[in-house]
């Protein structure tokens, strides 16, 4: 990591073969030239072999027995070399100046170690907007980060420091491992934005993880619950766990519709909802 400059882009991927090639070349066919180019095979039982054996003089490749995209990029972020890491999902694709729009931005902004950019997505190959709870943001943005996954893993770079401060991938989480990520990292810095539409994510297909399980704010509480055990200020404290209570709620009712699942989300929505009726308590007695 001698070069300040150099930027190490993990793809990870998983029997994605009809896309993978698509997502490689739009890397390689970056203006920004210092970077290494990080492929890892999560496993894969289709063609994937077969596409990076024709890049295999140009990018850096590795592969595991499928363990998930968490593990996948985390193994990318050990093997990196790079100052700075981009990840690139391999459903989607960049816009050939993605990568140095956003180091022209991060050297007109130094104190930035998080950097997103604006994005296009595509669903079932039809153009559409994102919906105002997509929306993004810039600056100390951990509250707006609570609801749902406003930081795109495909549109961000991150300065290695951040990784050996906040840590890396949730491995055990199946789904929201990013979201879970973002919360630790909006928690400690702040993230810019570059509003440029410079990536296209593509959506609507079956292997997407997030129609493979149901009811992902599971996944959400999960990550809350990690994030309540940091140092928080009284208001973001307050702010979780409102976002805890929101979410116990909605799974709660959404349950009866999967008698197959344990029933512990009411149980938890009381103890989370004492939980914050004692924390308010204290507040008011210590003021």
């Amino acid at each position: 990591m001698d070069d300040p400059q150099k930027v190490s882009v993990i793809i990870p991927t998983y029997n994605r073969e009809a896309c993978l090639e698509r997502a490689i070349v739009s890397v390689l066919n970056q203006t920004y030239r210092n970077f290494e180019l990080i492929v890892i095979d999560d496993g894969s039982t289709d063609n994937t072999s077969r596409i990076i054996h024709r890049y295999k003089n140009k990018i850096r490749y590795y592969s595991q027995l499928h363990s998930g995209v968490s593990t996948a990029r985390n193994l990318g972020l050990e093997k990196s070399e790079g100052t700075w890491v981009a990840f690139l999902d391999s459903d989607d694709y960049w816009l050939p100046r993605k990568l140095e729009r956003q180091m022209q931005c991060l050297a007109e902004n130094p104190k930035w170690l998080v950097l997103q950019t604006d994005e296009k997505w595509i669903r079932n190959g039809v153009v559409v907007n994102p919906t105002k709870k997509h929306q993004k943001y810039s600056g100390w943005i951990f509250a707006q980060c609570l609801p749902l996954c406003i930081v795109s893993p495909s549109a961000v770079i991150v300065h290695q420091k951040v990784f050996n401060d906040v840590g890396v991938f949730d491995e055990s989480l199946p789904v929201c491992e990013d979201y879970d990520l973002w919360l630790r990292v909006s928690l400690k810095y702040e993230i810019g934005l570059l509003p440029e539409k410079l990536i296209v994510k593509t959506g609507g297909h079956s292997d997407q993880l997030s129609r493979k399980y149901w009811g992902i704010d599971r996944y959400r509480v999960l990550a809350l619950e990690k994030i309540l055990n940091a140092e928080l200020d009284r208001q973001q404290t307050e702010l979780v766990l409102d976002e805890i209570i929101k979410k116990l709620t909605i799974l709660s009712k959404g349950r009866a519709k999967h008698p197959e699942l344990p029933n512990i989300y009411a149980e938890k929505l009381s103890e989370y909802q004492k939980k914050k009726e004692a924390f308010l308590a204290n507040q008011k007695c210590c003021h």
